[in-house]
């Protein structure tokens, strides 16, 4: 099969497609023949090994794996063991933590994280919530515990996993106020934001307002920046990793009552995933929520899908579509 693989870290040129062996599912998984898949900031971080911890994912001196966590896709095989699914059902779903997605075909274990796509659920949509939709549950439910009548400050409110963010947050009951660009005001106002702010215009921080919870879904904020526009109590997120941030957690949890957070999503347990995942087929199938899906790549053009992710300017999720 082909597969997406880098020979050392690097810029996105160092991205190729190679021939690979096919995996073999063991008893308990399924093999799924990979449609759609998707690339964001943390595909960049494990092609980069940048920062250094995530090379004990990736490896130390060189990439050592097959990229790639989200994808959707059709079981062409299963082990003996597995009943829950059958071959030809369409799925989606994540191999986190571990990868392998950005490939014609991965295994994975019936009871992992995975789910049948709703029928009228394209693979690219059905992918973008595996992925971005998935992280942004995890932070807002598992993480914040966000309760109806909140106030929530989605930091990129129009790239992957803020799209998402600000539609469930609004779906929980909160108030939500999303901050992008002025080319993404109208496609925020239009997932459900009670407020948006333009920050090519505005500064967050000088217009007054606080929030019981500051989501930074770019995780281009610090807590330090915030920190006057959270509520007595108040909790701030980000998804990116960093030594300022685990510093403002440590501080926070012993001095004053308002919080700093990093949670690795990819890292909590499988059936806290799985129950997540279950949660956002469902919101799928009724229209609850969907996918904003801002460019499609096919994965021979891998190389451009991590140099348009690279711009910092990602406008809902990439997808790379695969066969």
């Amino acid at each position: 099969m082909k597969a997406v693989a880098a020979t050392e870290y690097g810029g996105p040129e160092v991205l190729g497609l190679y021939a690979t062996p096919k995996p073999t599912p063991k008893p308990d998984e399924v093999l799924v023949r990979v449609r759609a898949s998707t690339v964001g900031p943390a595909n960049s971080a494990m092609r980069e090994g940048r920062p250094f911890p995530v090379r004990f994912f990736s490896g130390i001196r060189r990439p050592t794996s097959i990229p790639g966590d989200a994808f959707a896709g059709e079981i062409a095989a299963s082990g003996r063991e597995v009943t829950r699914f059958a071959v030809g059902d369409r799925v989606f779903g994540t191999t986190a933590p571990d990868s392998g997605a950005h490939a014609e075909y991965v295994c994975v274990p019936e009871d992992g994280t995975l789910e049948l796509t709703p029928a009228d659920v394209s693979d690219a949509e059905a992918a973008a919530v595996a992925d971005n939709g998935l992280t942004a549950i995890l932070f807002l439910h598992d993480v914040a515990d966000l309760q109806p009548g909140q106030s929530v400050l989605v930091n990129g409110a129009s790239g992957g996993i803020g799209t998402f963010a600000v539609q469930l947050a609004t779906h929980v009951g909160a108030e939500v106020t999303g901050v992008c660009s002025t080319r993404n005001v109208d496609l925020v106002r239009s997932l459900g934001a009670h407020a948006v702010v333009d920050y090519t215009t505005t500064d967050v921080a000088e217009i007054g307002e606080t929030y019981d919870v500051i989501f930074d879904a770019v995780g281009r904020g610090s807590f330090a920046g915030f920190e006057d526009a959270l509520n007595p109590g108040g909790l701030y997120m980000t998804t990116v990793p960093s030594v300022g941030i685990f510093l403002d957690m440590a501080r926070t949890r012993l001095v004053g009552d308002r919080r700093a957070v990093f949670a690795a999503t990819g890292m909590k347990p499988a059936s806290v995933r799985k129950q997540y995942l279950g949660e956002l087929r469902e919101l799928l199938d009724d229209g609850v929520i969907r996918s904003v899906i801002g460019r499609r790549y096919p994965v021979a053009e891998i190389v451009e899908a991590h140099r348009y992710v690279d711009t910092g300017h990602k406008r809902g999720t990439a997808v790379v579509t695969i066969g």
